[in-house]
């Protein structure tokens, strides 16, 4: 726990409009620690991952960085894989997040966002959890925009995902998104203040 910064964890479902959410903390002035880009730094050339990764599949080391689709690939066809990965993976993310937090002691307030929040009990050592949300159709409205995007792919990253539902019960604090970004950003901006006197 930090003793400076209250620290606010951000997730939601894929889909639920959390990156952009995101980026209305950052866009005024709040430090975002954010965990898939803390994954892809350790992914890429002379990151950290590269040889916890290469130990583990050495096919998915391409030009001295991860390939994440031969990783993809191999966690496919390995069922017990994927968590040998997360152990080694984990305590890196671990420390980037605690470099973070570190650094930025001295703010008021900070936010990690975290896609898979519950599901790694990170609500465990935060102050609050914000759960960002959406109504079924505009998500599902929203997935199929991206490109490359299958029903199949959507069903199997939602099986993987807290349900909505319950992290909507699990939240401190909650933003629909649904109901369009200027409500969203307003909705932000009046969390910061709150949560600055906290």
């Amino acid at each position: 726990m930090n003793d400076g910064a209250y620290i606010l964890g951000l997730t939601g479902s894929i889909g639920m409009g959390k990156s952009t959410t995101a980026e209305f903390f950052r866009a005024a002035g709040v430090p975002v620690w954010d965990a898939d880009a803390s994954v892809h730094k350790l992914y890429n050339k002379g990151g950290a991952g590269v040889q916890a990764i290469k130990a583990l599949v050495p096919t998915a080391i391409k030009e001295g960085a991860v390939d994440r689709g031969a990783l993809r690939q191999a966690i496919l066809n390995d069922d017990g894989l994927l968590t040998r990965i997360e152990d080694v993976v984990h305590p890196l993310v671990s420390a980037d997040r605690q470099g973070f937090l570190t650094a930025n002691s001295d703010e008021p307030l900070v936010v990690c966002d975290i896609p898979l929040l519950f599901e790694t009990h990170a609500d465990k050592w935060l102050d609050g959890v914000l759960v960002v949300t959406a109504d079924e159709v505009v998500q599902r409205q929203r997935v199929m925009d991206r490109e490359g995007m299958t029903h199949e792919v959507f069903e199997t990253i939602l099986a993987k995902q807290t349900p909505d539902a319950e992290k909507r019960q699990r939240a401190d604090y909650l933003i629909d998104t649904g109901l369009g970004l200027d409500h969203a950003q307003a909705e932000v901006l009046s969390l910061i203040e709150r949560l600055k006197g906290k």
